[in-house]
């Protein structure tokens, strides 16, 4: 069995790089693969905010994405940069830089592109969408 990095670049909605992302790593860890960790890119990192309210018939990605992290135990990791700059702010960073509020929820961390670099070292494939 393989072990996988999955980067995210696409948003939550607008794109289906995100749902194709999901389903991959769904279908990754049903067949017996292992996922190092989901890392969330570019515009990857609005999957983290729960500020996203999608309509109800529409599926809820972000809420997937956590359900799979509290099943897998998968790590979700948000690239600090890339989220800071977009406004997406976890509750260690609004304290941090004196903010009153926050809009990433505990199931995605804050991280770097070594994390990215340090995974893939221990990964087979390094998986884009």
């Amino acid at each position: 069995m393989s072990k996988f990095i999955i980067q995210v670049n696409g948003p939550a909605y607008g794109t289906s790089a995100s749902v194709n992302a999901l389903r991959f790593t769904q279908a990754s860890l049903q067949s017996g693969h292992e996922i190092v960790c989901v890392f969330f890119y570019q515009d990857g990192v609005y999957n983290s905010t729960d500020f996203n309210l999608p309509a109800s018939d529409e599926y809820d990605v972000v809420k997937g994405w956590k359900q799979l992290a509290a099943e897998h135990q998968v790590s979700l990791v948000n690239c600090v940069s890339a989220a800071l700059r977009r406004g997406i702010v976890s509750q260690q960073e609004a304290t941090e830089n004196g903010l009153s509020h926050w809009n990433v929820e505990h199931s995605f961390i804050m991280g770097g592109l070594g994390e990215l670099v340090t995974g893939i070292e221990s990964a087979d494939r390094l998986i884009c969408f």
